[in-house]
């Protein structure tokens, strides 16, 4: 059975290569930082809350100090970047559609064939396996396709995440972070003042407060992972689902797309609108979320209608 620790183990190895290459071009700060993220991947499973929390402070501290740098591995030279641009065009995409399709395609057939009674893939994790599977095989196909030079991915994904620095991971810890605040009880506190506001049997409005929670924690907190946690142990379960017997998926689904309105909105999503900026080189550090407003807000109001009526009106 492929499980979801060989994703792990995939993204481990990726970050293990990327810190021996760093290693061996003298960027210490780099390799140290990704060769530790590197170990909480291949060896967190095995090892103990107190170890994986020093792993991230490790990382906190290289981080923190500066020590991740911009790098430019050499691949393939400018040349024949634009001349391979220049001939394929637009076909150049066609691997990273291989990526959604196998994950899409895969899942359905996987669930609704009888592929699904082999047990291949742990329960509940089949998406994830086979967008991981996905990933591989675009990769196989772009190198078969491209004949570029061997070292040439990983050079290029190293270059990429130097770019991008400590917020590449910023996604995972803000998910780990929405995961104490509802240990903590935040979500308990937000739900008993939100049923002191909400009047009762108020579905709509019980439907627009969580979207709304969604967005706003999202663009405190940086990311709707680390907000969902919260806004469903408030309203999302107790209210929505248990009380006002709303369809779960619905509401889990276009919940997260809610809170992904907030990331469009907020400095917090710093690796989403402010590093961007940075790389472009954008005079308005802020110039990308400006541009975002006007599909933010229309997309938010959006999710309200699609949560209502897709999760009680057609679902009840």
């Amino acid at each position: 059975m492929i499980t979801y620790e060989w994703l792990y183990l995939l993204a481990g190895a990726f970050f293990a290569l990327w810190a021996v290459r760093s290693w061996t071009d003298g960027r210490r700060g780099n390799a140290g930082f990704w060769a530790l993220l590197a170990a909480s991947f291949l060896l967190g499973s095995h090892l103990s809350d107190l170890v994986n929390g020093g792993l991230v402070l490790a990382m906190v501290v290289i981080a923190g100090l500066g020590r991740v740098k911009r790098s430019d591995p050499p691949t393939t030279t400018p040349v024949q970047r634009q001349q391979s641009a220049t001939r394929l065009g637009n076909r150049l995409f066609l691997p990273a559609l291989i990526v959604p399709l196998t994950a899409v395609a895969g899942t359905l057939l996987y669930n609704y064939t009888p592929l699904g009674q082999t047990g291949l893939f742990e329960a509940r994790r089949e998406t994830l396996i086979l967008f991981g599977i996905g990933v591989i095989a675009a990769l196989i196909a772009a190198m078969v396709w491209l004949r570029p030079p061997l070292m040439a991915p990983a050079e290029e994904g190293r270059r990429l995440l130097d770019s991008i620095g400590w917020a590449a991971i910023l996604p995972q810890l803000l998910a780990a972070l929405g995961a104490v605040f509802a240990l903590a009880g935040v979500g308990d506190i937000i739900g008993s003042i939100a049923g002191g506001i909400i009047p009762e049997g108020s579905v709509l409005l019980a439907v627009v407060v969580f979207a709304l929670g969604m967005a706003l924690f999202t663009m405190i907190m940086g990311n709707a992972f680390a907000a969902f946690p919260v806004m469903a142990a408030a309203i999302g379960i107790p209210l929505l689902v248990e009380e006002y017997g709303g369809n779960p998926a619905v509401i889990g689904a276009v919940g997260m797309l809610a809170g992904f309105c907030g990331t469009l909105l907020t400095p917090m999503a710093a690796n989403f609108n402010i590093v961007p900026a940075a790389l472009l080189g954008l005079r308005d550090q802020n110039g990308v979320i400006r541009q975002q407003v006007g599909t933010a807000v229309p997309l938010w109001m959006c999710n309200v209608v699609i949560i209502y009526v897709g999760a009680f009106v057609l679902w009840n």
